[in-house]
C-alpha cells in the first residue's frame, strides 16, 4: 500500500481590493501579494506544491486572487491552477484531491473571493467551517485531512 503524507491545505482571501468596486488589487494588494512571497515562498515552511485561483472572466473581473498569488507562483515555477469557477467549491476539492493523489508533493495554497472560502472548506469536509471576515484580507486558514486547525495572519509589514 502507498502512504500519502498528510497534507495541508492554506485557505487566504485575495489583496486589498479598491473601496469603489473597480477590478484589480490596490497599492496595498500588490504590496501584500509581493509579501506572500516571503510568507509562503519556498524558504518559508509552508511547502506550497500546487496553488489554485479562481477563474478570471475575460472582462477582467475576479482576477484579484489570481493576481494575488502570481509573483508567489513565479519563484519556484509553479503553474496557478484556475480551472474552477468561483462559485464551485466542489471543483476545488477535486482538483485538491487529484493533485495529493497524483503527486503527494508539497502543501496546497487556496486563494479565493473570501465569501466563497467557507464553502471550499466544508467542500474539502470541514464540518462546520467558518466565516472569513469582510473586512480582513491577512487571515490564513488552515486544513488538515478535513480539521480546521488554525486561523493565523499572514503578518505583513505594514499592513496587518
Amino acid at each position: 500500500a502507498v502512504a500519502f503524507a498528510q497534507q495541508y491545505q492554506y485557505l487566504i482571501r485575495h489583496g486589498e481590493k479598491p473601496a469603489n468596486g473597480s477590478q484589480g488589487l490596490t497599492a496595498q494588494g500588490e504590496e501584500r501579494a509581493e509579501c506572500l512571497t516571503n510568507v509562503f515562498g519556498p524558504a518559508s515552511t509552508y511547502n506550497i506544491g500546487y496553488i489554485m485561483a479562481e477563474t478570471p472572466k475575460s472582462n477582467g473581473d475576479r482576477t484579484r486572487p489570481l493576481e494575488t498569488v502570481t509573483p508567489l507562483a513565479e519563484e519556484p515555477g509553479l503553474t496557478v491552477d484556475i480551472s474552477c469557477d468561483r462559485d464551485d467549491p466542489a471543483c476545488v476539492a477535486a482538483a485538491v484531491w487529484a493533485y495529493q493523489n497524483q503527486t503527494g508533493a508539497g502543501n496546497v495554497l487556496i486563494c479565493w473571493e473570501h465569501a466563497e472560502l467557507t464553502e471550499i472548506a466544508t467542500s474539502l469536509r470541514v464540518a462546520d467551517a467558518p466565516t472569513y471576515p469582510s473586512d480582513d484580507y491577512n487571515l490564513i486558514w488552515t486544513i488538515i485531512q478535513g480539521d480546521f486547525i488554525s486561523t493565523t495572519s499572514e503578518d505583513c509589514p505594514g499592513l496587518d
